[in-house]
């Protein structure tokens, strides 16, 4: 939590009347009209973790097969740092999906079973999701997980990044992450 101190900040108002003051000025100013609210969860270089903090808000499913695959338990356990894991991204992962292809098996099944979307049967989970959780066990920061979403070299970190930022961000802050991004026509295989 940031400390908003009229000693830290440099300035002799409390908090709430500075920032009161700050939009009044940009008013006068011509700051082109209303000023966007401060969006909770975004000050600093903290991201604070929405919903549970053990799982990452995986499907239970997902995530024991996660815990349990010998990629993540040996080789993802020499990685500590931000930097290998990134560089892990680009040098392994070629698609984001939740399991390797062809190790379901679905034939036969019907509803959420049926290999559409759940994931009712598990199989192989993939490096991606092996490595999303590996990148939400470092804690990343802001400013790490701007360097994966503006990443240049493959669209696979910057399709982590958003899935980091869709997995332990608040909903209500999704929207201020995306929308800049929404327009971005870089391609990448599913």
């Amino acid at each position: 939590m940031a400390n908003n101190s009229p000693a830290l900040t440099g300035n002799s108002q409390p908090p709430h009347q500075a920032a009161a003051a700050a939009a009044q000025q940009q008013q006068q100013c011509g700051g082109g009209g209303a000023t966007k609210p401060a969006v909770s969860g975004k000050q600093g270089n903290v991201l604070p973790l929405w919903g549970n903090e053990k799982t990452m808000n995986l499907n239970p499913m997902i995530l024991t097969n996660i815990l349990s695959s010998p990629y993540f338990k040996v080789q993802l356990y020499e990685l500590k740092t931000y930097h290998e894991v990134v560089d892990e991204i680009y040098f392994k992962v070629t698609h984001v999906e939740p399991w390797e292809k062809g190790s379901r098996k679905t034939a036969g099944q019907t509803g959420m079973c049926g290999g559409v979307r759940g994931v009712g049967t598990g199989g192989i989970v993939s490096t991606a999701f092996c490595l999303l959780y590996k990148l939400f066990t470092l804690k990343l920061t802001r400013k790490q997980v701007m360097g994966l979403i503006t990443h240049t070299d493959s669209p696979y970190i910057r399709a982590l990044g958003f899935m980091y930022i869709r997995y332990t961000q608040p909903p209500t802050d999704l929207w201020d992450w995306f929308e800049s991004f929404l327009d971005d026509e870089e391609f990448f295989t599913l």
